[in-house]
């Protein structure tokens, strides 16, 4: 939901939006990938940072920034190298789709799978609201178990707004598109967590971006790194966004901490002197390590400031209004069927 104040400003924000993608899509046809391509994009990826900064609600902010300057400008900046999955040959509103959601496009050879489905996505709905509604009773919750609602409630968004954001390309633009989580709760490892199921889209972004280049370079160890390093930055980013407050550099430090670990965990696995533990110690000591790190590091640039608080009042307001409206729309329901009866 996006609050009456900002209505004008997502008008605005989606005409300048499709402007920069028309005018990149343009230069980029004209021109060839290279240095001329790069420079050609420019004034778009200057740009596309401003926009978000239009909302005063934090949600769409957040989620805006995260598809603007985040996603977007790794994908042009794949595009004037000349990679894709963005390409200049798409129709515009599938060139915008691909260009600022975190979505891409599938190889129609490989496999297809599943995305998040109706009752899936229902249930997790429910149970986002039911964490929403826990959050009248933080004042006698434990500092930790509020901050593990925080880590359910942000996995839980995550998933329904890449879903929504996936399905609307489908239904819209006929995209087939990959799931964006594999069941993170089920990770074994860092490496697991980190690169094959949590939030995919970036994941494919930073291994095209990042990893790939250092790796050619420098060796893997070094791509993961620099991976994780950029990643980072852009959570730091994202933060500012969020707080409109600048980084504090804890995201960062969360991300090289977590680099360096998988960069162990590989140095581990690859010397095969040790047994693994199984997966079921594995999966609990992963999900404590995130769970314990975040609560260190990751959280706290947003609840220091208070953005925690506003992101409760804007999520009750929302299941207030979706539960509003489901209420008019059973009742109108009833009248219909007693009308008619």
């Amino acid at each position: 939901m996006v609050p009456g104040g900002d209505l004008g400003s997502l008008a605005a924000v989606v005409a300048a939006v499709t402007a920069c993608m028309a005018y990149a899509r343009f230069a980029a046809r004209r021109l060839r990938p290279g240095l001329p391509r790069l420079a050609a994009l420019l004034p778009v990826l200057a740009v596309l940072p401003l926009p978000p900064l239009a909302f005063r609600a934090l949600h769409p902010r957040a989620i805006s920034a995260f598809f603007l300057a985040w996603v977007a400008e790794f994908r042009l900046l794949l595009l004037a190298s000349g990679q894709g999955p963005l390409h200049p040959s798409l129709p515009l509103p599938a060139f915008a789709a691909v260009a600022t959601l975190p979505v891409t496009l599938r190889d129609p050879r490989a496999a297809r799978r599943p995305g998040l489905g109706l009752a899936e996505s229902a249930a997790m709905a429910a149970l986002l609201a039911a964490v929403v509604s826990l959050y009248r009773h933080q004042e006698r919750m434990h500092r930790y178990a509020l901050l593990a609602l925080y880590s359910v409630h942000v996995y839980l968004a995550l998933e329904l707004v890449l879903a929504a954001a996936a399905a609307a390309a489908r239904a819209t633009l006929g995209l087939d598109l990959e799931p964006q989580f594999d069941r993170p709760y089920l990770s074994a490892s860092l490496r697991d967590f980190w690169g094959r199921r949590w939030n995919l889209s970036v994941s494919a972004l930073l291994r095209q971006c990042v990893f790939r280049p250092v790796r050619a370079r420098l060796g893997a160890p070094a791509g993961v790194l620099a991976a994780f390093a950029v990643s980072g930055l852009m959570h730091e980013a994202m933060f500012s966004y969020i707080t409109l407050r600048p980084p504090t550099g804890e995201a960062a430090a969360f991300f090289a901490l977590h680099g360096a670990c998988a960069v162990a965990e590989e140095w581990w696995a690859a010397r095969g002197r040790w047994p693994r533990p199984p997966r079921a110690l594995a999966t609990p000591l992963t999900l404590a390590f995130v769970g314990v790190t975040g609560f260190w590091l990751f959280f706290p640039p947003i609840t220091r400031p208070g953005a925690d608080k506003q992101a409760i009042a804007e999520s009750e307001a929302m299941v207030a209004f979706l539960r509003d409206a489901a209420g008019r729309a059973a009742a109108s329901a009833r009248s219909v069927l007693f009308g008619r009866s």
